[in-house]
């Protein structure tokens, strides 16, 4: 009988980089109560400014790997924990691997390599040492009430065996003092996690999936919470095989809205379910949109059908 992924000491991986082997945290003493935050990066250095502070001061813990930035995302992440009293709750490590890119790369390279999503995702995780953690990515930014109502779940999740869901909004971003915030697109990831055996990470066609029990308790946070930072001067889309399958996944579903927008903005085109944000004099965008436009917007939102991109707001 095979034996589950997150069973045994942990992995081993098949190029033989026995410094880069899994230990799962379970196995490595007893797990303390609270939450971690990890968060796998490359050439993010801009973002670290936005994401860090709210994302420190929410968390027990952040944890940041960095993969091979060229743009100093390591340096920059040290700096500004450094720069708010916080470098005591942050780590930094960094994977050297190449890691393949989502779709047909990620598709093609076994599972147990380091070159895979799962396996890389898996080595990151493995270095917690709460007994929650928070899957968060590089470019995302915690409004002023996202920060306070993950500061509440942190100190609560790290008893409680839960999949907590976080909806996000993608904020385009085109200078400092103008954004286009797209509320047309429902997006509700599984964003936290307990940290034991039945929550790890395997292969499946495109990306990685975490394992979940079938009976496991959801939670879904409100809307408003995070924006997730896209640059349009960038390459959002770097870290996908083929962004051109978009059309032709039924998985990718939230990568075509993406796409969508992202090309439509840069042509100068606004779509429908997407809003126009301007900074007033002084203030970056992205602190406008967080600490101010989005926890004063309407609530609830009412979002139609993403494939028909129509939004309404409603008091």
């Amino acid at each position: 009988m095979s034996v589950p992924i997150g069973g045994g000491l942990g992995l081993t991986n098949i190029e033989g980089h026995t410094d880069f082997d899994i230990v799962w945290p379970w196995n490595q003493g007893p797990l303390r109560r609270g939450a971690t935050a990890v968060l796998r990066v490359k050439n993010e250095a801009e973002s670290m400014r936005f994401v860090l502070p709210p994302l420190l001061r929410a968390c027990d813990h952040v944890l940041l790997v960095d993969n091979k930035s060229s743009d100093g995302t390591g340096e920059a992440a040290v700096a500004v924990a450094q720069a708010h009293g916080l470098a005591a709750k942050f780590t930094v490590k960094e994977y050297p691997f190449d890691v393949a890119r989502a779709g047909a790369e990620h598709l093609a390279v076994p599972e147990r390599s380091v070159h895979s999503l799962a396996y890389f995702y898996n080595w990151c995780f493995s270095h917690v040492r709460t007994r929650y953690s928070w899957k968060w990515d590089g470019d995302m930014v915690l409004t002023t009430e996202g920060e306070v109502s993950m500061a509440d779940l942190c100190w609560q999740v790290g008893t409680v065996d839960a999949v907590i869901r976080f909806p996000r909004h993608g904020l385009y971003v085109e200078s400092d003092t103008r954004a286009f915030l797209d509320l047309g697109l429902r997006n509700i990831e599984e964003w936290g996690f307990p940290m034991t055996p039945d929550f790890v990470y395997s292969k499946a066609p495109e990306w990685e999936i975490r394992t979940t029990p079938d009976e496991i308790r959801q939670f879904a946070l409100p809307q408003g919470l995070v924006v997730e930072l896209k640059y349009l001067d960038g390459d959002e889309f770097a870290h996908w095989t083929d962004p051109e399958s978009f059309a032709t996944s039924v998985r990718n579903r939230r990568k075509r809205r993406e796409w969508l927008v992202f090309n439509a903005l840069n042509n100068g085109e606004i779509p429908e379910g997407v809003t126009e944000i301007n900074a007033p004099e002084g203030e970056h965008v992205i602190d406008y949109v967080t600490h101010t436009w989005l926890p004063r917007a309407p609530r609830p939102f009412v979002v139609d059908d993403p494939d028909h991109a129509k939004l309404h707001l409603r008091a």
